[in-house]
């Protein structure tokens, strides 16, 4: 074979760069996998790909004068290598991982547990949250033997009296809830002995949905759980303060003397998170107003932080460098500044958390430091993959996260149009502000069509409240956050600067149209639509620039697809505990239930409702509440708000809270409407149910969707006493698809009941594990026994129904199974 025409610099130059994509791309493929190999076979592409690397790396040596394969053939096996090595590297370390998950037969038993609190404590109003590095365990009860092997790092709740719990088995709450004070006591370091109850972790999971499964196993945390402190249980004790996990302890301090100097706990909640990185003690209304105005990332300890903060070690470092002769004999001033830099932003992130976001900002300093200490000068694509690749290779999940494309992409665009370039270090004071706030434009252009995809909304005040608030956040409140740890008093003036901010967002957040939401874009779209933004931004000819437009469109002017005329489908998202469907057909869209409240600060309108109904760029026409239980009406509120042109129909009373959100119509039987071919009818409560009833889940709207083709029944929490009077005065209750009443609970789903709605399938939304036993075993097989194909959102996730196809339901964990999904034993 004849030599390459190419020079062997150029071309291991171009294998090397063809092996760095591979590496991106063998770790992207392996994260796709529903289940995992075993680790032996993931050992074996790791040293298949590393072999094949290493023979390249030989063949183009510049002292070898031997045979020589072409370039094109190089890269080729170049990227096949890559991609095995950096598969293998990411398989290998998630089989190893999965060995250390939660044993099922230890799921809702009790243990005791000997460990060390290792990061500061989560608290609220429900109580306190904490994750613990598990050093022993033993069973709660002493006649049990046998050591459980229990995961080496789990997550706890240790909850208030007064406030409904997740996952807990179905006793009094005052037998399993500990007081305030007593979680109080808990801090970051401490070793305690509690009594616990754990179980897997197990997320929601819907279309567009935040993958709580994939944080979870990212933060190492094998399973989940509460403290019990019930009568019969052993009390919890501290044991000692260890010298663990001091880092975590400063954060804590800082936290909290933030919190006890500043008394708007909504200003010391956003100086706690500059500082300290906890992003819990933002307000949840902040979040909403940093969202709508696009400058969420500034109030975290964000890529943005931890460069800036770099930046300014470096400019310190050096300059007290160069006050000693003797250092820069040693050292020159530059490299130094470079390396101290470097270091005191590792510290800075290890401070305030060492989160994701901020390993990651970390890892890719440290690699464009090393090349630039070493005197490598790579073309700038070449140190782009790199610094993508150590990313990757440190933590391949994160190519699954939002953060990590936002950063990759921005980090690229700064690149390619020339802003990283050293020519610009160079340029004035002026010359580079203009470069600063026309990279600013140029990113925000770049990035919509890619925030469009993992978020579907953009800021269209982002740009204006990003030009104030970048330098505000980075050069005023930061600086005056973090020296407050040293001198408090500054803190004051940082709460103050926080203020003036927030007045600004506010005011921003409420103007007209200040966000744009559009539906999610296919990834070949979005991908094509960031191409055309990085075009368009280019310095290049606008000849060629305008190229970019016919790029853009097609993101610009995505509409989801919806149903047919006449035909209508059911979206059942994955909510845990409660009800919420989605009923579209071709124009109209309608909401049935809102899902649960989570907690005092978290519910299902905001966590899952809001970005589905974004998601698919829905506007409500009508929200139906069946009822007034929290777990049917807890997301409600954050949906009107998002909706407010949906009509509210509902049983719920003339005092009830919501009634001042959204003025209700009662629902009654007999009420009847038509959208696009598909009618609508309330079948229960009558009337006269109004004035007999004696529990909420006697009043539940019970809606019926038709084409003629195929019917749904939306059963809501009816129970025996209203199926037989729903059965009696209704004719025809015949339906292909039952939401099964009050979640398969055994006081509903009657033999009578089913007899006359014959359903072929039925839907039953209900959380993990639930406190309430639902599905009822004996409702199982009653649903069993009348050949009744029984889908559960716990197995399934969110459910997906279609009129034109009546028999079949689709399940989002099926459709995007993942291997660090949780699936039943």
């Amino acid at each position: 074979m004849r030599p390459a025409r190419a020079s062997g610099g150029a071309a291991a130059a171009s294998w090397a760069f063809a092996a760095l994509g591979g590496s991106l791309l063998g770790a992207a493929l392996q994260l796709h996998q529903p289940r995992l190999w075993s680790a032996g076979a993931y050992a074996a592409l790791l040293f298949a790909g590393l072999a094949g690397l290493a023979g390249l790396s030989r063949r183009w040596r510049p002292p070898l004068r031997v045979w020589r394969m072409p370039a094109a053939l190089a890269m080729a096996v170049a990227l096949a290598c890559g991609a095995l090595a950096a598969g293998g590297l990411a398989g290998w370390r998630a089989a190893a991982y999965a060995e250390g998950a939660l044993d099922p037969a230890l799921e809702g038993r009790d243990l005791q547990v000997v460990g060390v609190v290792a990061q500061m404590p989560q608290r609220n109003e429900g109580g306190t949250r904490f994750r613990l590095d598990v050093e022993s365990a033993r069973w709660a009860d002493e006649r049990l033997a046998s050591a459980p092997r229990v995961p080496a790092r789990i997550t706890l709740g240790w909850y208030r009296d007064d406030t409904s719990l997740w996952g807990r088995a179905p006793e009094s709450r005052a037998a399993a809830t500990a007081t305030a004070g007593d979680a109080a006591a808990l801090h970051a370091g401490e070793r305690w002995r509690l009594t616990v109850r754990l179980k897997a972790p197990h997320g929601n999971l819907n279309p567009h949905g935040f993958d709580n499964e994939l944080w979870l196993w990212e933060q190492g945390v094998h399973a989940s759980g509460y403290v019990r402190t019930g009568a019969r249980d052993a009390a919890p004790a501290r044991l000692q303060s260890t010298w663990l996990h001091p880092v975590e302890r400063a954060r804590e301090a800082v936290r909290d003397a933030v919190f006890e100097r500043v008394a708007d706990a909504r200003q010391a909640g956003v100086i706690a998170a500059l500082v300290t990185g906890d992003q819990g003690a933002i307000d949840r209304s902040d979040w909403d107003v940093f969202r709508a105005t696009g400058v969420a990332h500034l109030m975290s300890i964000s890529g943005l932080h931890i460069t800036m903060f770099a930046w300014l070690a470096a400019h310190a470092v050096g300059a007290l460098w160069r006050r000693s002769g003797r250092l820069m004999l040693r050292i020159p001033a530059p490299q130094a500044a470079l390396a101290g830099g470097v270091l005191l932003a590792g510290l800075y992130a290890l401070f305030s958390g060492w989160g994701v976001p901020s390993q990651r900002t970390v890892w890719m300093l440290a690699t464009a430091a090393l090349l630039r200490l070493t005197g490598r000068r790579w073309p700038w694509p070449h140190v782009w993959l790199l610094i993508a690749a150590v990313v990757v290779a440190v933590d391949p999940w994160a190519l699954m996260q939002a953060g990590f494309w936002l950063s990759f992409v921005a980090v690229g665009i700064l690149f390619a149009t020339g802003f990283m370039r050293p020519a610009e270090e160079t340029a004035g004071k002026s010359a580079r502000l203009l470069a600063f706030f026309r990279e600013q434009w140029v990113i925000t252009l770049a990035l919509t069509p890619l925030s469009l995809l993992l978020f579907q909304q953009v800021s269209v005040v982002g740009l204006l409240a990003n030009a104030v608030a970048i330098p505000w956040v980075t050069l005023v409140v930061t600086p005056l956050a973090m020296l407050g740890a040293v001198a408090p008093p500054l803190w004051d003036l940082a709460a103050w600067a926080v203020q003036v901010l927030a007045l600004l967002l506010r005011w921003l957040a409420a103007l007209p149209y200040a966000t744009l939401s559009m539906a999610a874009p296919p990834v070949w779209m979005a991908a094509c639509g960031v191409a055309g933004g990085v075009l368009l931004a280019m310095r290049l000819p606008w000849s060629l620039r305008t190229l970019g437009l016919p790029l853009l469109l097609p993101v610009l002017l995505w509409h989801a697809p919806r149903p047919a005329a006449g035909q209508f489908e059911l979206l059942a998202a994955d909510i845990g505990q409660g009800n919420a469907v989605l009923v579209r057909t071709a124009t109209h869209s309608l909401l049935y239930d809102a899902g649960p409240r989570y907690s005092l600060e978290s519910d299902a309108g905001h966590r899952v409702l809001v970005p589905l109904l974004r998601a698919f760029d829905e506007r409500l026409d009508m929200l139906v509440l069946s009822h007034r239980d929290s777990d049917h009406t807890g997301g409600a509120a954050a949906v009107l708000a998002m909706q407010p042109q949906a009509a509210l129909l509902s049983s719920i009373e003339a005092a009830h809270p919501l009634q001042s959100v959204r003025p209700a119509r009662r629902c009654e039987a007999g009420q009847r409407w038509t959208w696009d071919g598909v009618e609508f009818e309330i079948l229960h409560p009558a009337p006269a149910d109004y004035l007999s009833f004696t529990k909420p889940n006697a009043i539940s709207c019970v809606l019926r969707i038709a084409n003629g083709r195929a019917t749904v029944l939306l059963a809501g929490d009816i129970e025996r006493l209203q199926e037989a009077a729903l059965v009696a005065r209704t004719p025809q209750l015949r339906a292909d698809v039952l939401l099964a009443p009050h979640h398969g609970s055994k006081s509903s789903s009657s033999a009578v009941f089913l007899e006359a709605v014959r359903p072929r399938v039925a839907l039953v939304q209900a959380g993990y594990r639930n406190r309430f036993g639902h599905p009822a075993p004996e409702v199982v097989e009653r649903y069993a026994a009348h050949g009744v194909k029984l889908v559960e959102s716990v197995p399934c996730g969110a459910m997906l129904w279609r009129s034109r196809e009546p028999a079949e339901v689709g399940c989002e964990r099926e459709r995007n199974a993942r291997y660090w999904h949780h699936r039943l034993p």
